[in-house]
């Protein structure tokens, strides 16, 4: 093996672990192109990892010539310039730091105007770049002008990088990652100029669950949740009970609070990892504490990979949709509609991340 092979490994690894993987795969690709291993950073490569047979990170939008900011916690950064970013940061609370990348649309805030901001929860496993290109959240927010935040959960806090949701510290408000989440989300809204009014909450498996927490001890910050695979808030409170509530579905608790957020639904009726009686468990929730209109509007239908789904709204007094369930049949525990190069997703099916931004956008928090 050539010194410089050699050399190159041993640094990809090291990146590797560090979690810093798209460095890693640049680095692997520069060598591979005869290049110095230790080009500028910033230069992203010219042609995609998959095609030259390297899959180790995927990336959500290279953009050329646009600098990876790492924004410091507490600076005021208002995006001023109308590029499209895809920004790198990280955020200290309560002695934890999380780090975190954020999907900023082209166009400048100061003519746009104040921006609605998602915070996007990724599953076991996954990361903010591997979820990004998956559910193709960025590509919808793109076109409605939306901030979207992909935090990251370290593998300290959990070893596979699941959000906490089945531990009791971690499902009140001003304790644990709910703390840490909002508060990374107050900060970003400050630091973007964004609208305190239209920030949304969603999540895919535990990311899900720890979205409907959210919902509940957040109320005033979140104007809407989406919980995709997920879990209601309380229904473990230790790894035995989760893995339960897992493999049979669970009641929701109420050691969260109520669910006074609307909330948007998509679970598989066949998902072999996370019961669908959980899915309709946050659905019942959101009903018990919204006493919306009696009958849902119900809708059948099916997706361009001819998946079926049945869509149940329920209407609030006001007319708005304060519920939405809809029930994603034959599929399993994937994000509908995403895409194949992100991890755990059903391309081809309803799309989720556009229905959850319509649901989204048609809802403001009255106290933001």
């Amino acid at each position: 093996m050539k010194p410089l092979f050699h050399d190159m490994l041993g640094e990809a690894t090291r990146l590797t672990r560090t979690g810093n993987l798209l460095e890693a795969t640049e680095l692997i690709q520069r060598t591979l192109r005869g290049e110095s291993a230790h080009a500028p950073h910033g230069k992203t490569a010219a042609t995609s990892p998959t095609k030259e047979g390297w899959i180790i990170d995927v990336e959500a939008r290279f953009i050329d010539d646009a600098p990876e900011l790492a924004v410091p916690a507490g600076s005021s950064q208002a995006d001023t310039s109308g590029d499209e970013q895809w920004l790198r940061g990280s955020y200290s609370h309560g002695g934890r730091q999380l780090a975190y990348r954020l999907y900023v649309p082209p166009g400048s805030a100061l003519e746009a105007g104040p921006r609605p901001l998602v915070l996007m929860l990724h599953g076991c496993t996954q990361g903010p770049e591997d979820f990004a290109v998956g559910t193709r959240m960025n590509d919808q927010a793109r076109r409605a002008g939306v901030l979207v935040l992909y935090p990251e959960q370290t593998q300290h806090a959990n070893s596979q990088k699941c959000w906490n949701w089945f531990k009791a510290q971690h499902q009140q408000r001003g304790r644990g990652e709910p703390a840490l989440l909002a508060g990374l989300t107050r900060q970003m809204v400050a630091d973007h100029g964004a609208d305190a009014s239209r920030v949304y909450v969603a999540g895919l498996s535990a990311g899900g669950a720890m979205a409907d927490i959210l919902g509940r001890t957040y109320p005033e910050l979140f104007a809407a949740v989406g919980v995709h695979s997920g879990l209601p808030a309380g229904a473990a409170s230790n790894l035995p009970s989760a893995l339960e509530a897992m493999r049979r579905g669970a009641a929701s608790g109420s050691a969260s609070g109520p669910s006074v957020c609307p909330v948007i639904v998509f679970h598989g009726d066949a998902d072999k990892t996370v019961h669908h009686e959980n899915g309709a468990a946050v659905v019942n929730a959101a009903r018990s504490a919204q006493s919306p209109q009696s009958a849902p509007r119900v809708i059948q239908g099916h997706s361009p990979n001819r998946q079926r789904f049945t869509r149940s709204a329920y209407v609030a007094a006001d007319g708005s949709t304060a519920i939405e369930h809809w029930q994603l049949h034959g599929a399993g525990h994937a994000w509908s509609g995403g895409s194949s190069e992100g991890s755990y997703t059903t391309p081809g099916g309803v799309d989720a991340s556009a229905e959850m931004l319509r649901f989204f956008l048609s809802h403001k928090c009255a106290h933001g």
